[in-house]
């Protein structure tokens, strides 16, 4: 049914992008460059507050980097795939939380543990609060526990902080004197440790954890959550993250669908409030007249005018790109200096699963040794196998697959490759190798058992994805640095997305996009969106 459901999607968006183009691309609102996660909860939310929004997708099918694709009969993410915080409400989750202000469901499968494939051992491990306490007990011992219930303990207060304000109130105006002052009082019992969510993560970890298979640990969460280890990882996620998997009772989600039905919710609440999405609408640049962004420039030569403001969710590399020479002064055009995180290898396979191992998870992480550092390239393989949750996302009697390196795979191995060569078809065998290492530790034959095999670079990334090199998104690292707002030098021009506040990973990039559309909306309405979401009464 649900492949169905994939087909006849694809046919909606299509006449849909259609139906735009024949109305002439009018004028609208607000303009939403690109249809990623951030871009789509800002478009979805604004349409929500009434403004007439129009996002516009250089591609086919939405989605960004969450986006799905299929590939006879098995049916592909593109890119994550482990979700906490969607299956129920209210939601610290701030992606849930958009979900919610546009009143769409998303049905979840829920489960609790994946399986590691460490250089100490191979182990299950589960979200909750206790369950990891026999993991070190195994391999740290009786210190090790100890250690991970004071890092527990001095957490707490932190974890308190980092959800005192939700990222829904946030908007970058004076009307955030109302928003943000509703939460006033519990601001200020957590002021001092407000503070110290702004440092590397590793400023606690170091007074704390001893222990180098915790530390290990550690620096491995944070490079997966930000794409950097724990001294250049924020407190803040961390202390989200804490709040999120180490409590009782928790559990990790699956849409059913796939990645694909969340961005099918997001789509559905834009369009249901009024508002439109036109496909394989590349834009060329943004308009800027009398200093300030008026609009958007299509690849076909097509204007669209914006009465409001455009917002970008491109990259900050890709947005750059797409202003007017001349208009940006230089601190804003230092962005383009901004620091990047390596790109990503992807296998994605279509397997025969007759008479495999009956107790196949749905995620895995391998990783190849510690000394050489969690960002090191092809250190580290996540592998994905969504199907064992949803079987709908595979024909009767098959699985779909997922592997991955996690964005540490170097650009710079491929630049200016031509991607029909033989070298390029080399170097994709030579670099995908280390994925099929990994796998053949969870399915030895799986070689063997392939139907579809599709190798990813960051070529692929840099072309599919729009992305500038490929990148994940910007290596800001905590205490160095901070991720930009929404706001830019020029009138009329946001931003959201990863290269924004609060930066990298799915509920980062939804907070963005709704601080964007909250910037721009009536006081009132953000006040009864934040009623409506239960954030306040």
């Amino acid at each position: 049914m649900h492949r169905d459901e994939h087909r006849i999607r694809q046919v909606i968006y299509q006449i849909s992008s259609k139906k735009a183009s024949i109305l002439g691309y009018k004028d609208t609102d607000v303009i939403v460059i690109g249809s990623g996660i951030g871009g789509l909860s800002c478009a979805a939310l604004l349409a929500r507050y009434g403004f007439d929004v129009t996002v516009c997708e250089s591609h086919s099918i939405p989605g960004g980097a969450a986006h799905a694709f299929e590939r006879n009969g098995f049916k592909f993410d593109s890119g994550p795939s482990l979700y906490s915080g969607l299956s129920y409400s209210p939601s610290t989750n701030p992606l849930r939380q958009v979900l919610d202000a546009i009143g769409e469901e998303l049905p979840c499968i829920t489960y609790n543990t994946w399986r590691c494939y460490l250089p100490e051992g191979n182990f299950d491990t589960s979200v909750g609060t206790d369950q990891f306490c026999d993991v070190l007990k195994r391999f740290g011992g009786h210190e090790a526990v100890a250690e991970w219930r004071e890092l527990q303990r001095v957490m707490e207060p932190l974890m308190r902080a980092a959800t005192a304000l939700p990222p829904a109130a946030l908007r970058f105006d004076v009307g955030a004197i109302m928003t943000v002052g509703r939460f006033a009082p519990s601001l200020f019992q957590h002021i001092t440790d407000i503070a110290k969510l702004t440092g590397s993560f590793s400023q606690i970890m170091d007074g704390v954890i001893k222990d180098s298979f915790t530390r290990h640990w550690l620096d491995l969460l944070c490079f997966l959550l930000s794409g950097l280890p724990a001294n250049g990882t924020s407190a803040a996620e961390i202390a989200f993250m804490f709040a999120d998997w180490y409590r009782p009772g928790v559990v990790l989600d699956y849409p059913i669908g796939g990645s694909g039905a969340l961005v099918d919710a997001l789509v559905r609440g834009l369009e249901r409030h009024g508002g439109q999405l036109i496909l394989n609408a590349h834009v060329e640049q943004i308009i800027v007249e009398s200093k300030r962004a008026v609009g958007v420039r299509l690849r076909n030569g097509k204007q669209i005018r914006a009465r409001r403001a455009v917002i970008s969710n491109a990259s900050v590399w890709d947005t750059l790109k797409l202003l007017p020479q001349g208009v940006l002064p230089k601190q804003f055009q230092q962005r383009q200096a901004t620091p990047e995180c390596d790109s990503f290898m992807h296998l994605h396979l279509g397997i025969d699963a007759q008479e495999l191992r009956s107790d196949l998870t749905c995620h895995y992480i391998v990783v190849n040794n510690w000394e050489n550092g969690v960002t090191d390239p092809q250190n580290i393989v996540l592998v994905s196998i969504p199907s064992v949750l949803d079987p709908s996302l595979a024909p009767p009697g098959k699985h779909v697959i997922h592997a991955y390196t996690p964005g540490n795979e170097p650009y710079d191995l491929w630049q200016g490759m031509n991607r029909k060569s033989e070298e390029y078809a080399r170097q994709k065998q030579l670099r995908a190798e280390v994925m099929w290492q990994a796998l053949e530790r969870i399915i030895p034959d799986i070689r063997s058992r392939c139907d579809v095999t599709l190798v990813g670079t960051p070529l692929t990334h840099e072309r599919f994805l729009r992305r500038h090199r490929g990148s994940y998104g910007p290596a800001i690292q905590a205490g160095k640095g901070f991720f930009p707002s929404s706001g830019t030098p020029i009138p009329g021009l946001l931003c959201c997305g990863d290269s924004t506040f609060p930066g990298i990973g799915l509920p980062a990039v939804a907070a963005s996009g709704m601080i964007a559309a909250n910037t721009l909306a009536p006081l009132q309405k953000h006040l009864e969106m934040l009623q409506d979401i239960g954030c306040i009464d």
